[in-house]
């Protein structure tokens, strides 16, 4: 429980005063009130059932909020075919990130990279293309000559930089992908899942903003060769920017794609499609059915206070909490006003306490259903108090709040109504933490076209 520190009043006083918070105190959980309803708003209507695709496995997923919105198979391990490539140029941008390589640099090419089987970019061991040039050559022309020689330049072997790939999927979470080649060649111990690929997708999106645009771009020009992109949302949709296809006879036709309408993006995943027409229909009606009916919203921003909660035996009395990410939940449409978001903390804040640790939860309803749920940290820390400090809240928490001088009783009285007032409001049905902001967006939510597949939440990191 979270006391809380009250003037000083008679014993009479402060045995009347306890049984009334231990009265007040029956929920654990402040609610934060919903938005209201705008006058005269008519009932939304339930979101249709999702289309059914042809390919063996997909899944969709918002950009911002990571909330899945459609699933089949979606963690089943597949061959990913030149899917493979965004894991290999994933790598690439960490190096370039590190300042390991530059994109100026020159690449000797290997008999090994020229040699390779497949879709090419037309390299040979003549040549010393820079390190941009073979990264076009591997997103834009699904070159396998180019992701050999990117892997040998940066780690001495292929073998070497599928070690590499490993290491980075195992970070972003990616528990049900290995990789064995750069490339995406067969091999049995070489595998993804459509769920990983979007997780993937989505941290080459928010890690590389600078080198993610290569996605977007629809030729390249290497050694007098054109080629196109084999991406065709690129060529059909003016909203999608990205990403990779792969194909080979045992993973069928594969594509994980994105597209961006008014500040929401998407990304869909789709893998073991019958054909190349069918990979492009299929993604396309997995963004447009996600665009229609649902929207994404930023609840809170990072490091602003949603509440405060009181600190006992710390130089400070209170401490601000808040997330240490923005907060985005993706909600069918025209259900915004219907969110209800709670806060929860530990039964007790003692210092010391540092910056960003945990101290309780906030979670974000519709209805019954829980859409999101953060930690709730300690947004400053706060030192241990002296000794005497420590001393007096230890002997105040031995007590129940009740150790202190005798006050007149209109100061008790005040302080009583003070304590029942907070309450009401207060984080956890306990007095000592403040009502945490309402589920209002961060910024002026903007008029949505729905026809576009609008939504009132900004692309934070694409």
């Amino acid at each position: 429980m979270i006391h809380h520190k009250i003037p000083h009043m008679t014993m009479k006083r402060k045995i009347l005063l306890m049984l009334a918070l231990l009265l007040s105190l029956g929920s654990t959980l402040a609610q934060v009130p919903p938005v209201p309803a705008a006058a005269g708003k008519t009932e939304t209507p339930p979101v249709p059932a999702p289309p059914q695709l042809t390919a063996g496995s997909y899944i969709l997923m918002d950009f911002n909020s990571l909330d899945v919105l459609v699933e089949h198979n979606p963690d089943q391990r597949l061959e990913p075919a030149s899917i493979t490539k965004l894991m290999t140029s994933y790598v690439v941008f960490e190096e370039l990130a590190k300042g390991k390589i530059k994109l100026e640099d020159t690449v000797i090419v290997s008999e090994s990279a020229w040699r390779m089987g497949g879709s090419r970019m037309f390299i040979d061991p003549t040549m010393t293309p820079t390190v941009q040039e073979l990264i076009r050559g591997m997103i834009i022309q699904s070159g396998n000559d180019a992701c050999v020689a990117l892997a040998e330049h940066i780690a001495g072997t292929e073998q070497a930089f599928a070690d590499l790939m490993n290491h980075y999927a195992k970070q972003l979470g990616m528990t049900g992908s290995h990789f064995q080649n750069s490339t995406g060649w067969p091999d049995d111990a070489h595998y993804m899942t459509a769920r990983d690929v979007a997780i993937l997708s989505a941290a080459i999106i928010r890690d590389f903003p600078d080198y993610y645009p290569f996605y977007a771009e629809k030729e390249f020009t290497f050694n007098g060769i054109l080629q196109h992109n084999r991406n065709s949302l690129l060529f059909k949709d003016p909203t999608s920017d990205g990403l990779k296809t792969g194909h080979t006879e045992n993973a069928g036709f594969c594509l994980a794609a994105s597209a961006k309408r008014d500040g929401m993006r998407l990304i869909s995943v789709v893998m073991g499609s019958a054909s190349e027409s069918a990979r492009a229909t299929d993604s396309q009606s997995l963004l447009n059915y996600g665009f229609r009916f649902y929207e994404t919203v930023q609840l809170y921003e990072a490091r602003t206070e949603l509440a405060s909660g009181e600190v006992w035996k710390g130089t400070a009395d209170v401490v601000p909490l808040g997330l240490t990410q923005p907060l985005f939940v993706t909600i069918p449409r025209g259900r915004y006003g219907e969110l209800d978001a709670q806060v929860k903390l530990l039964p007790e804040l003692t210092a010391p306490l540092t910056a960003d640790q945990v101290v309780g939860s906030i979670v974000v309803k519709l209805e019954d259903k829980v859409v999101a749920s953060r930690d709730l940290v300690a947004l400053n820390a706060v030192e241990e108090a002296g000794f005497f400090g420590r001393t007096w809240d230890g002997l105040r928490l031995w007590t129940g709040g009740l150790f202190g001088d005798d006050e007149d009783e209109d100061d008790a009285a005040a302080a009583a109504k003070s304590d029942e007032a907070d309450s009401d409001v207060g984080t956890d049905g306990k007095p000592g933490a403040s009502e945490p902001a309402s589920p209002q967006p961060a910024v002026e939510k903007p008029a949505v076209d729905e026809s576009a597949g609008g939504k009132p939440a900004d692309d934070a990191a694409g």
